[in-house]
């Protein structure tokens, strides 16, 4: 629960399931958020998070949804993310990124690039250049994740030194690169956490 007083500024679908694979029931539920009858956010307030479906890309391009866009990247190599995210094989990096380029965006609105940090997987210089060429060109932003771990993922968080080295390579760059810091993990309710666990 909220604490009283306080007020919702921001809304960001993402982390429930894949949004866009709701496509239709999506775009209605943020067009009433937006409403100047019911919620009346500001659609600049309203970001919808997707690992890069294409045929609702396509459709959101087409309609010319004015709603903030994230793409969960998580690597700038085709083969890595993969690796980490299978539903690459079938809507490519490289094709992802290629839509990314078309969207109209509004002044000031940048794509904003979510990137789960991975020990020895992900977190490498190479890994930070990499990304940065990959993006450049498109009005960007990035959120470094580090992994939330837990017991029953094999993957490990980088250390502090190589998230913050990471970091410094996107920003010399001219990336914004922010570190998110998350709640929740002392109970394995993190993002990337959520899961039943059997009762002994």
């Amino acid at each position: 629960m909220l604490p009283e007083k306080t007020s919702i500024t921001n809304i960001v679908l993402m982390g429930m399931g894949e949004p866009l694979a709701n496509y239709r029931n999506t775009m209605k539920a943020t067009a009433l958020m937006a409403h100047p009858d019911a919620f009346r956010f500001s659609s600049r307030r309203i970001t919808l998070s997707t690992v890069g479906l294409l045929p609702e890309l396509e459709e959101m391009l087409k309609e010319k949804t004015p709603f903030r866009l994230a793409i969960s990247l998580n690597a700038s190599d085709e083969e890595t993310r993969t690796h980490l995210m299978p539903v690459n094989r079938r809507y490519p990096l490289r094709k992802v990124l290629a839509l990314c380029r078309e969207f109209p965006l509004q002044r000031r609105i940048r794509i904003t690039f979510e990137y789960v940090m991975v020990e020895g997987i992900n977190d490498s210089s190479l890994d930070a250049k990499r990304l940065l060429r990959i993006l450049r060109g498109i009005p960007s932003k990035v959120n470094l994740i580090p992994l939330n771990e837990a017991p029953e993922i094999p993957f490990k968080k980088p250390s502090e030194e190589r998230i913050k080295r990471f970091q410094e390579i996107l920003m010399e760059g001219g990336l914004t690169a922010i570190v998110r810091n998350s709640k929740g993990r002392e109970i394995s309710a993190a993002c990337g956490q959520l899961q039943a666990k059997r009762l002994e």
